[in-house]
């Protein structure tokens, strides 16, 4: 991998991202008798000692700290739309804050990044998101995403029409990735997690606001194609304060008390969709990475921590009934 990040044989295997098989034919990089672990923290707060969940979180995965020893890692929030009127819409600074911490102690060079999707002021985002003083506190570099210098990167993922993505420099230059997003409903795909999370590495000032070019190519298609696309991913999810109903924006606050950390994203994403009460084979683009893969059964996925049974509280959707099909046949 050159310079790139060596990470340990589970994350190699599970972070690696999608391989194009051409059409529309995607499996995930993994070992066939491994499954992929995805770890998930019951009664976290704000204000508990978050840095130690996400550490144990990631170690319990497979995550092996030497592989980012003076590595650059991305640490990608959720700063779609702030306002401190909802803070349930974005990724609480708590947690990233926590993240921070983590990867600094062991040895990393840390980037936090984001391309707020509806708003042009990235500095105005970092204040209505109380980001800000995370990073002066931390003295942690801010990549606006929006407006950074880009590169043209050939699409890997081949879901869409698309020939490739003009990504910013901070997004190619990472060995890790950090998927950060708030854990929310959609009023057009469902459900938001890690996967979609990815759309905020996509710079504004190339693809519009709200990056109208992705849309246009079909939202299920470019999300698997920007994932399949980009370096090594992990995720840490902020489940703590969500947002059901008219999510990605306009839900309401709905406790949790949940952090989710993996290796796998789709394995991450498929465990918190069935604990919204929601079938992850029925999300547009989890469709998309899993055909014929089986990578969404609830077999494949090891749970570490609680299991998803146990945390199960449906969400509040919209009555529309292509969403109402996407709810899990049997709630348990």
């Amino acid at each position: 991998m050159g310079n790139k990040l060596s990470l340990s044989r589970r994350a190699l295997l599970v972070a690696g991202g999608i391989l194009g098989l051409g059409g529309s034919s995607f499996v995930y990089e993994r070992w066939i008798k491994e499954k992929s672990r995805c770890f998930v923290a019951r009664n976290q707060s704000y204000g508990r000692d978050l840095a130690r969940t996400i550490q144990d979180g990631l170690l319990s995965v497979g995550f092996d700290p030497r592989s980012i020893r003076s590595k650059q890692v991305l640490l990608k929030p959720n700063l779609v739309e702030p306002t401190r009127a909802a803070p349930h819409m974005t990724t609480h600074p708590a947690i990233l804050s926590a993240a921070i911490e983590v990867f600094k102690n062991w040895g990393a060079r840390i980037c936090v990044g984001e391309a707020p999707g509806h708003v042009r002021d990235s500095e105005m985002a970092l204040r209505a998101a109380d980001i800000a003083h995370v990073l002066l506190d931390s003295q942690t570099r801010f990549a606006d995403l929006n407006y950074e210098p880009t590169r043209w990167s050939e699409n890997r993922g081949h879901a869409s029409k698309l020939k490739g993505f003009y990504f910013p420099q901070s997004v190619l230059e990472a060995d890790l990735i950090v998927s950060m997003p708030k854990l929310k409903t959609h009023h057009w795909m469902g459900v938001t997690a890690s996967l979609k999370n990815m759309y905020g590495v996509i710079p504004g000032s190339r693809y519009g606001w709200p990056k109208n070019v992705l849309h246009f190519n079909g939202i299920p298609e470019t999300v698997v194609d920007i994932n399949a696309s980009l370096p090594p991913r992990v995720s840490i999810v902020d489940a703590i304060d969500c947002m059901e109903g008219d999510g990605p924006i306009m839900g309401s606050k709905k406790t949790m008390g949940l952090v989710a950390v993996g290796l796998d994203m789709v394995a991450v994403d498929a465990t918190l969709c069935r604990i919204m009460g929601m079938d992850p084979s029925k999300i547009p683009y989890l469709q998309l990475v899993d055909q014929g893969v089986n990578r969404l059964s609830d077999w494949s996925i090891e749970q570490v921590g609680e299991s998803w049974q146990s945390l199960q509280t449906p969400f509040e959707i919209l009555k529309r009934p292509e969403l109402q099909a996407m709810r899990l046949s049997l709630v348990t």
